[in-house]
């Protein structure tokens, strides 16, 4: 067990600042970030690159180092080091907040197991920023992080989701969302509600609402930028064949698959013999009165 009192021993040991950037609009940082980064002796960026413009946007000129995914545990022991002697440290990710989908987790656990003060700022995030304008439920959210690649992943996480609550938050990138929403598809139910959300805070801000077959239709060429969040009604999965009429009579169900699917008579009673593991005779029998 371990209680940290985030600011009791800051005059004996450094602290490590988890610090959030702007997701898009530079606007979006709060005044303890830019206090915090001026403050600190040292500021780790996944990319100091793309931090540099942060940082001169604001003016501040604490030095920096690069903090990323390849950094080895050595890189880890000398910063724990550094703040074991008093130095204060703050880490930044290239938008939103820090170890969400980015690097940093080794070095906050290294910082616990030292008993150094782990100090995170509230701050912008791309999933909340999205999920509390998308008009889906708020209330109860599942994030998963970038969607799978494989398509075994894909299927085992969406019939999570399908079996799931409230709602499924992922990141997608604008290459393969065309094919993750044919994915949706193939498991989900038509009517399950979706919202993409892309550019967001920036000038390009746009959501996307409707259900699974309306998006698609909506994307079809389109070539869209810039990282999307994409959010999904969970609880919808697509009920197989046989759920959605085995309340019905054998007639009944020759009936409605002939209805939803334009099949002949004939080809309606073989699915159902086969939905029901029954002879064809028995179906045709019921279905034709005998």
């Amino acid at each position: 067990m371990q209680i940290q009192q985030s600011f009791k021993l800051q005059e004996e040991i450094g602290s490590l600042y988890l610090v959030p950037t702007p997701i898009g609009n530079l606007e979006d940082m709060t005044y303890r970030a830019v206090r915090v980064l001026q403050e600190v002796d040292l500021i780790l960026a996944e990319d100091t690159r793309n931090s540099g413009v942060l940082l001169q946007h604001y003016q501040i000129s604490t030095p920096m180092n690069s903090f990323h995914d390849h950094s080895d545990s050595q890189k880890v022991d000398r910063l724990v080091e550094g703040l074991q002697a008093g130095t204060a440290y703050a880490l930044i990710s290239d938008a939103g907040m820090p170890l969400i989908n980015d690097p940093g987790h080794p070095l906050v656990q290294a910082c616990i197991a030292q008993h150094i003060p782990v100090v995170a700022l509230p701050g912008a995030n791309a999933a909340l920023t999205a999920l509390i304008a998308s008009g889906l439920a708020a209330d109860r959210f599942t994030y998963y992080g970038f969607f799978p690649r494989k398509g075994s992943d894909q299927d085992q996480v969406l019939a999570e989701v399908g079996q799931g609550s409230g709602t499924a938050i992922f990141y997608e990138s604008p290459h393969r969302i065309h094919k993750t929403v044919k994915k949706l598809q193939e498991q989900l139910a038509e009517s399950t509600q979706l919202v993409l959300g892309r550019e967001l805070t920036k000038k390009f801000e746009t959501y996307i609402r409707g259900d699974v077959q309306s998006i698609e239709r909506w994307l079809g060429d389109q070539t869209l930028k810039g990282e999307l969040v994409l959010l999904i009604e969970s609880g919808q999965a697509k009920q197989n064949e046989f759920e959605a009429i085995n309340s019905l009579s054998l007639a009944e169900q020759v009936q409605q698959i002939i209805d939803s699917q334009a099949c002949t008579p004939t080809q309606a009673i073989k699915k159902v013999a086969k939905l029901n593991q029954l002879s064809r005779n028995q179906v045709y029998a019921a279905y034709h009165q005998l």
